[in-house]
């Protein structure tokens, strides 16, 4: 008699592990109340022969010839940056962030700049319809008669059709979720329509040396969607952070096979969609108040590029049984250290005092050399302090209370000084390495937090 073969199985949307039978938690990755219910069929001959196309015979290293490829320019500088100098051809770029961040837009700017330069594009909208994604391109100013192509389709093998027909010079997937694989029989959405998408698209990119760009969608907890080999799969991971309320987005790298993941751009949404915030230094210090307490300006580094923010602290008497500590583009555990040497060090009184720390432009800052600033912001606002407004603070702070050396302060103070600051307090053996005094900056050394606020605090805000 023969065995009844299972046509379900479960699997996690998390991971991918799969199990015949439905389980609360998954084994693999130990999250909880993922596994959904899919049919399961063995592999078509078809898709077989799909894969049969891409495959590759083991060659000696020696023998394989290496050809020099230029990167294209996508003609955003911001977007070239964080690609590490622009398009990689054949390289595989995954883009994620909330719903309304600017992913579709800044895509189809691309696009534009591409088909502007020559270039060949193909859009593969499968949320909207060619009719939809003309207005959209009207309203960006970027509908015009070049070589791109749009299509309404979410058939992966009608895709890879179009892509073999055409030969673009990169392809754009908006995205990912909404196409499926006929060879699978699970839904659209699903970890194994994900992930076996991704992966012929990758695929195809490597054989054709076609650039594709995937949009992906992200989870309320900010994560991308499906499982976590798509990010393994394909070459380049970027993130849109920022409010969709906010006018300012930063696109950050957080896996780049072909450059730097330090890198960071900053974009502004307006009526023609994403514009590039060439100094975004400035944009970030344009509503800095004059004459308020715990405003301080530090100067940290994404990547090869200086960023100076502001950083502001509310101290107040707590109306509550216990002090509420908070913090919004900084570290939370890094400011409960930094409150303690504060008390210890310092002496301040801040056990019944509610602390509030925020960066302003809604940056998020892991440089320590933050931490002097952010000290400094929350001993100005508890003193009723006021800080010179021409003043930029540098340094890390230990738990002894003590200033650590910086690195590339001289690129920090550079920045400081072009955008007018008079006044630097930064560590003092960093002073001592400096081969040059600046003349446009003062530079104010400073070995221990006591010794800093007190330079900082006496100077006047006048």
């Amino acid at each position: 008699m023969k065995t009844k073969v299972s046509r379900v199985i479960f699997t996690c949307q998390s991971c991918g592990w799969q199990s015949p039978k439905w389980l609360g938690r998954c084994p693999e990755c130990n999250s909880w109340n993922t596994f959904v219910e899919e049919d399961y069929a063995a592999p078509s001959s078809k898709a077989k022969e799909r894969t049969a196309m891409y495959r590759d015979e083991p060659v000696l290293l020696k023998d394989v010839e290496v050809k020099d490829s230029h990167r294209i320019k996508t003609g955003i500088e911001e977007l070239d940056r964080v690609l590490g100098g622009g398009i990689v051809p054949g390289s595989v770029v995954l883009i994620g962030g909330d719903p309304g961040v600017g992913k579709s837009t800044i895509s189809l700017q691309v696009s534009n700049q591409l088909t502007k330069a020559g270039h060949t594009v193909l859009y593969v909208s499968g949320e909207e319809s060619t009719a939809q994604t003309k207005l959209r391109a009207k309203r960006l100013g970027t509908a015009h008669d070049g070589n791109l192509y749009i299509v309404n389709q979410t058939d992966l093998s009608s895709i890879m059709q179009y892509i073999q027909k055409i030969k673009p010079k990169a392809v754009f997937i908006d995205s990912i979720q909404v196409m499926f694989d006929p060879t699978i029989s699970s839904s659209p959405g699903s970890v194994s329509q994900v992930r076996e998408c991704a992966s012929m698209l990758t695929q195809l990119a490597k054989t054709t040396e076609t650039a594709i760009f995937i949009i992906g969608h992200v989870t309320k907890e900010g994560t991308l969607a499906g499982p976590r080999v798509l990010e393994h799969i394909v070459d380049t991971v970027l993130y849109f952070e920022g409010d969709r309320f906010s006018i300012y987005r930063i696109l950050r790298a957080v896996k780049n096979r072909f450059g730097s993941t330090n890198e960071i751009g900053v974009f502004e949404m307006g009526q023609g969609g994403l514009g590039q915030v060439l100094n975004p230094s400035q944009i970030f210090l344009s509503e800095r108040p004059k004459d308020v307490s715990g405003s301080v300006v530090t100067s940290i580094l994404e990547g090869s590029r200086p960023l100076l923010v502001e950083i502001q602290a509310l101290v107040s008497k707590s109306s509550f049984g216990y002090a509420r500590r908070r913090t919004q583009g900084f570290d939370f555990n890094r400011m409960s250290l930094l409150v303690a040497v504060l008390e210890k060090r310092i002496g301040l009184h801040l056990e019944a005092e509610d602390i509030f720390v925020n960066v302003a432009g809604g940056i998020k800052v892991e440089d320590p050399v933050a931490d002097l600033a952010v000290a400094v912001a929350i001993a100005s606002a508890f003193r009723e302090q006021l800080i010179l407004a021409e003043t930029v603070v540098l340094g890390e702070v230990g738990l002894a209370g003590e200033i650590r050396s910086i690195s590339q302060a001289d690129l920090r103070i550079n920045e400081a000084a072009k955008l007018g600051f008079k006044h630097c307090v930064l560590p003092r053996n960093n002073y001592k390495n400096i081969d040059y005094k600046k003349e446009k900056i003062e530079l104010i050394p400073a070995a221990s937090l006591k010794e800093a606020l007190d330079i900082i605090l006496s100077l006047p805000a006048g």
